[in-house]
């Protein structure tokens, strides 16, 4: 074995460490650990233990401590669903919500093939005008300002009059973004039972309406919403739609719903706002042939792309602004236990000066509108100060309906089986009996330590990351290279 250099020797602190890796007991398995995590960018680490015993032989099946391993910790996955935080855990959350879709358009995760008869459309609802802002119109027009505007111009999406332009209606459109949603799909269903002529009580006995769908930032720092919604018998989608809900009915309903569907926001500081859905609108037929515009693959991989997202898209910051010692209201404890400011945002609640922020000036005064609204009685409950960064929308980015087709967490639970019965089968191979998994019982306690890599587990993380990036692009290439021949 080659004798390994002096720790005292090196200067980079993450060969250092490295080379301290290399000197434990078992380098082998430090790097399995690291590989297991596929490229996560910040690991949780977790001290522990977890047993798992047959009551009936009394046998332990399988055990584990996190103080056998060489570093005394064990590392999982952050789980992280924004690509911006963590690629590798956005990646497969964007899988899983890829089949979840897809599953729903097309059939498979116990979800039946009749489900693509259905009457199914693509539905993008917009936020309304603020004031005119930068754009690429079309037709080789240029934008109101007289220009034509690049693909990756900065002015895109900015007002065109800064001082006119509607920012306390706009951060509180996002902020309601969510509940205009909900009120949107009880709106549909009452316009479909109108459209229909139907009771809504008719309505919900012989047909079920099915959505999932995806929240997205434009480049003006508003949110809008592409959905899949489904026509389904009263089952769902293990039954067929009556004969009269057709693509028509879904069209016209989804127009009398974003025409119908508003929220009323009142306050002493700005009046009355109306919170309503913008004129422009879609509702696209979704298509089983593979030649068609919006096919069940592309519809699924459309929103498992933007499941992934963050508002990135409009050059905001991606990290909460608030600060961690008086939780956003300027105030902690003093030594004497009677409030103090707090010193390491100076009374202001923020954990750094919107500023300094490295941003845009019309994301800034979005984030300034959204952090100044967060602080009027009225509208605490929106808690908008912790929701700064992200331009006042608080809700989910990616919902379905319970009917949809199956969950994220039931595609969790197939991946934790399949490593099971993997498992399983190594324990058969090496000659021990497979005991009924429905008998086991495990137990475990976990404590949390903290996040990320050490230095040099960083290097093999960051190897880790280029070896899976080559992979899927040897694979990408090997694809083109066979659609060229074929």
């Amino acid at each position: 074995m080659p004798r390994l250099p002096r720790l005292d020797h090196i200067a980079s602190p993450h060969l250092r460490d490295l080379v301290r890796l290399a000197h434990t007991h078992d380098f082998d398995r430090v790097q399995e650990q690291v590989r297991h995590l596929r490229g996560c960018t910040q690991p949780v680490n977790l001290h522990g233990w977890s047993i798992t015993t047959d009551p009936a032989t009394k046998e332990v099946v399988r055990s584990y401590r996190s103080e056998d391993e060489p570093s005394g910790r064990l590392l999982t996955t952050c789980g992280n669903r924004r690509a911006t935080r963590c690629p590798a855990c956005s990646r497969l959350y964007a899988a899983d919500t890829y089949h979840l879709i897809k599953a729903g358009l097309a059939g498979g995760k116990n979800v039946p093939e009749t489900v693509r008869t259905h009457p199914r459309a693509f539905v993008t609802l917009t936020a309304p005008s603020f004031g005119p802002v930068h754009n690429q119109p079309g037709n080789n027009r240029p934008c109101a300002c007289g220009t034509h505007h690049t693909d990756d111009a900065p002015a895109l999406g900015t007002p065109l009059a800064p001082a006119s332009y509607d920012y306390t209606g706009a951060v509180l459109w996002n902020a309601h973004a969510g509940q205009l949603w909900a009120r949107f799909t009880l709106y549909l269903r009452r316009a479909l039972a109108a459209h229909l002529g139907l009771t809504q009580k008719a309505l919900n006995a012989s047909l079920r309406v099915s959505f999932a769908k995806v929240a997205e930032y434009q480049k003006r720092g508003l949110v809008h919403f592409h959905a899949v919604i489904r026509f389904d018998g009263p089952e769902g989608h293990t039954t067929p739609p009556p004969p009269w809900a057709t693509l028509d009915a879904l069209q016209a309903a989804v127009a009398t719903a974003v025409e119908r569907a508003h929220l009323t926001v009142t306050s002493p500081a700005f009046g009355e706002r109306v919170i309503a859905w913008g004129s422009r609108f879609t509702v696209d037929p979704i298509t089983a042939l593979a030649d068609g515009e919006l096919t069940d693959a592309k519809v699924a991989g459309y929103i498992a792309k933007y499941a992934t997202k963050s508002a990135e898209n409009t050059g905001t910051v991606d990290r909460t602004l608030l600060c961690r010692h008086c939780n956003g209201n300027g105030r902690q404890t003093g030594p004497s236990g009677l409030p103090a400011y707090c010193d390491p945002c100076d009374g202001t609640g923020q954990a750094e000066p919107v500023t300094a922020l490295p941003v845009q000036r019309h994301v800034r005064q979005m984030i300034r509108t959204a952090w100044n609204l967060g602080h009027l009685p009225e509208l605490a409950h929106l808690n908008l100060w912790k929701w700064a960064h992200m331009l006042g929308f608080r809700g989910h980015f990616s919902t379905k309906s319970r009917a949809y087709s199956t969950t994220l967490g039931a595609l969790r639970d197939v991946r934790r089986t399949w490593r099971q019965a993997q498992a399983d089968t190594a324990r058969t191979r090496a000659g021990h009996p497979t005991p009924d998994p429905t008998t086991l019982v495990t137990q475990s306690a976990w404590t949390y330590l903290a996040t990320g890599y050490t230095p040099g587990e960083e290097l093999l993380a960051a190897q880790t990351r280029h070896n899976i990036t080559q992979k899927h692009q040897d694979a990408q290439r090997a694809k083109t290279e066979g659609e060229v021949w074929n």
